[in-house]
C-alpha cells in the first residue's frame, strides 16, 4: 500500500499529513517551534537585564562618563552610594538611608551585588540566587525613591511617574522570570551549571 505525504510550512508552524491512496488512514501531526521562540525571547530578556546590572557596575567603577562622571569612579576614590543615598528625599527610610550614604560597607555590598547579579544573569548561572539578591536590591532602591510620594520632604513635586510600577519593580520581575523559566539554558551556561553535583543537590542554586 503506497503512502504519500504532504507538508505545509509557515513561520513557526509545521504540518505533516500522511495517508494511503484511499485516504482511509490519515495521520496528522502538528509541530510548532513556539518553545524555541520563547527560549530565545527569555534569553534576550536575561542578557539585557544582566547587562543593566553589569553596566552599572562598570560605569560606577571606572567613571565611564554616563551616570558616573570621568574621574569620579569607585577606583578613583568616589563613593557609588553617597550621591544616591544622600539625595533620598521621601519615604519611611529617608534618615536611615542618609546614614548609609558613602559607608564603606554599603559601597562594597552595592558594587559586589551589581557585579555578581550582572555576571550571573548574563552567563545564565545561579539565576535564583541572583534573582533573590537583585529583588532585594531593587526593593531597597524602590523604597529610596519612594514612588508613592507626591511630594518630597522639602515640599517639591516628586515627579513620580507611577506610584507602584517603576523600573525597579520591572527589573525584579524580569530577574524572577528568567530564573523561574530556566532561561540560562539558551545562549548561556545554564545547562553546564545544572550538571554540577552541588547544583544538582541544591535546586535553589540554579
Amino acid at each position: 500500500m503506497a503512502v504519500h505525504e504532504h507538508h505545509h510550512r509557515s513561520p513557526g508552524f509545521h504540518l505533516s499529513f500522511r495517508g494511503n491512496r484511499n485516504g482511509s488512514t490519515i495521520a496528522v501531526s502538528a509541530r510548532t517551534d513556539a518553545h524555541a521562540v520563547r527560549a530565545y525571547a527569555l534569553a534576550s530578556l536575561r542578557l539585557l537585564t544582566g547587562f543593566v546590572f553589569l553596566w552599572a557596575f562598570l560605569d560606577k567603577t571606572f567613571g565611564l562618563g554616563y551616570a558616573t562622571a570621568s574621574g569620579k569612579g569607585w577606583r578613583d576614590g568616589g563613593s557609588p552610594t553617597r550621591g544616591f543615598l544622600s539625595s533620598v528625599a521621601a519615604g519611611p527610610m529617608e534618615s536611615t538611608l542618609h546614614s548609609w550614604a558613602g559607608a564603606t560597607w554599603a559601597d562594597w555590598l552595592f558594587m559586589l551585588g551589581l557585579l555578581g547579579i550582572g555576571a550571573a544573569v548574563m552567563t545564565g548561572v545561579a539565576l535564583w540566587p541572583a534573582a533573590v539578591a537583585g529583588t532585594a536590591m531593587m526593593a531597597l532602591m524602590w523604597i529610596a525613591e519612594w514612588p508613592p510620594a507626591r511630594h518630597l520632604s522639602n515640599g517639591a513635586p516628586s515627579m513620580s511617574t507611577n506610584p507602584f510600577a517603576d523600573y525597579h519593580v520591572i527589573y525584579a520581575v524580569a530577574l524572577i522570570a528568567v530564573a523561574a523559566t530556566g532561561a540560562g539554558a539558551t545562549w548561556g551556561l545554564g545547562r553546564l551549571w545544572a550538571r554540577l553535583p552541588i547544583v544538582r543537590d541544591h535546586a535553589w542554586l540554579r
